[in-house]
């Protein structure tokens, strides 16, 4: 079936197309971008189709109780929506740096911000820099801020991560959204590692990498919290059967692979470049 291209949203950065295709509704920026930023499917709304935010949202079995989260991204809204479903009185703040995504989102993706939800129009690296003067933090951080080719290279950084960082609360949880593969994929593991320690590492083409601040809790509480989101995430359309099993430690990367900092971060570069084998 040929897609039917329901509105182009002029912006400054690049047009936000709005397309559908085979039952779903579909975001995209410009005519020629291969990569989907959200979908939703016509005929229910509610079911996260994406096996990205639903990934995203494993992080609720690192923290099944959040009182507030802090989502950078908003692509059609699917993370936020989700999080104001599950949790009514939950307090977001949401940054997204394009007011076409937002204005998109809101009249074609169901994205209805709830009361407690606030929406910033702002990088969201100088959103974290002023969160951080105000002394925020939050409970949960969704770093979600991404084209189809890679993650703004500034916020790939050691220096970045430190800062969001110090914005999560005691155990807060850190989740963030990449589809980077050879050497970014080794530079961008290596970097996660500096700064927070051990993570889990979900990837089904994209990844996503999950940490708390205070270590991970085992496999052990990650099955009986994600029992006890059951009704919630069934809610959602999400798997726990499908999504436990993506639940590991084992992201490697050859000894000596350079951080990502202010100073260096060609992400992408290094998104295109094979993974050097090591002997």
């Amino acid at each position: 079936m040929q897609a039917k291209v329901i509105v182009e949203e002029k912006s400054l950065y690049r047009n936000v197309l709005v397309y559908e295709e085979n039952g779903l509704r579909c975001m995209k920026f410009g005519k020629h971008d291969n990569g989907r930023q959200a979908c939703i499917a016509l005929d229910n709304p509610e079911a996260i189709v994406f096996n990205s935010p639903k990934m995203q949202l494993g992080a609720l079995y690192l923290n099944p109780s959040p009182r507030n989260a802090l989502i950078i991204g908003l692509g059609g809204g699917i993370v936020t929506v989700a999080l104001q479903k599950m949790y009514p009185d939950i307090q977001i703040d949401n940054v997204e740096i394009d007011p076409a995504v937002v204005k998109v989102s809101q009249q074609f993706f169901h994205f209805t911000p709830s009361r407690n939800t606030r929406i910033y129009t702002d990088d969201g690296r100088v959103f974290v820099k002023q969160a951080l003067r105000k002394k925020l933090q939050y409970d949960m951080i969704f770093l979600d801020a991404f084209d189809h080719l890679s993650v703004p290279e500034h916020m790939t950084t050691r220096e970045y991560l430190l800062e969001l960082k110090a914005l999560l609360a005691p155990d807060g949880v850190m989740a963030a959204n990449t589809f980077s593969s050879g050497q970014l994929h080794a530079a961008e593991s290596a970097t996660y590692a500096d700064v927070f320690g051990p993570y889990y590492n979900l990837q089904v083409h994209n990844r996503v990498i999950l940490t708390r601040l205070g270590g991970l809790p085992g496999m052990d509480q990650i099955r009986q919290n994600a029992a006890r989101m059951k009704e919630r995430f069934d809610q959602l359309s999400i798997d726990a059967n499908w999504l436990v099993p993506l639940f590991a430690t084992d992201a490697r990367w050859p000894a000596g692979t350079r951080l990502l900092t202010d100073q260096y971060s060609p992400s992408n570069l290094l998104n295109g470049r094979p993974l050097e084998q090591t002997p």
